[in-house]
């Protein structure tokens, strides 16, 4: 009877510490929480650009494909002007591919304005921040300077502009792809001491695979 008390008495001492351990264990592990994600893209739609924009749109489409259905998309066209082309969920992939093709046909228009469509895109930015998102930039095209000044990225300008946006959304992340090595060396070197090299994604033709994931861990997945 004592030998099986002393047993009993081990075993309930043994559970009892490994209920222990379990419990400071599970106390210790924090879960990432998701928080849902505002996706403002840029898209280039000029003259000069379409070209590439089979192969963008297809980009578009793929980056989509691997966000969650809570987030947010919206798209702007960029040609001799800028403004919204779709704005909905990622998982629509047809609506979104339709959005574009009807809105950035545009073969005799050789202007850009890409200053004015990030401004609105930042616009957008803190927009959804209030609406809960966190939000992000993703700028797709060449980047050149075509047709009226005004509306032409202006770089000195352009990063205070992101942190004034930084004050009400510190995560929002931007990504540049499509551009050339020189335009893009320019981005980094203007917005990356804005940005950090964490929320600052940018990739040429040769390194587009690699971007998505780099994009997923900007913001913060």
């Amino acid at each position: 009877m004592n030998k099986r008390l002393i047993k009993m008495g081990f075993i309930i001492l043994a559970m009892a510490v490994i209920a222990k351990s379990l419990f400071v264990i599970m106390k210790n592990v924090k879960l990432d929480e998701f928080h849902k994600a505002a996706i403002i893209f840029v898209i280039d739609s000029s003259a000069s650009n379409q070209k590439k924009l089979p192969e963008e749109i297809k980009y578009v489409k793929t980056l989509c494909a691997v966000l969650d259905p809570e987030d947010a998309v919206k798209i702007l066209k960029v040609s001799d002007s800028s403004y919204l082309i779709y704005e909905g969920t990622p998982g629509d992939a047809a609506g979104i591919e339709k959005a574009i093709q009807s809105f950035t046909n545009n073969k005799k228009d050789y202007s850009t304005s890409y200053g004015e469509g990030i401004k609105k895109a930042l616009g957008y930015a803190l927009t959804m921040k209030q609406e809960g998102y966190r939000p992000s930039v993703v700028v797709i095209g060449d980047l050149m300077n075509e047709g009226i000044l005004a509306k032409q990225i202006n770089w000195e300008t352009l990063p205070q502009n992101v942190k004034g946006v930084q004050k009400y959304a510190p995560e929002l992340a931007m990504m540049f792809v499509y551009a050339g090595p020189e335009k893009l060396d320019l981005v980094k070197t203007k917005l990356s001491p804005v940005l950090g090299e964490t929320k600052l994604v940018v990739a040429n033709e040769a390194m587009i695979s690699k971007s998505n994931t780099r994009f997923l861990k900007a913001i913060g997945r």
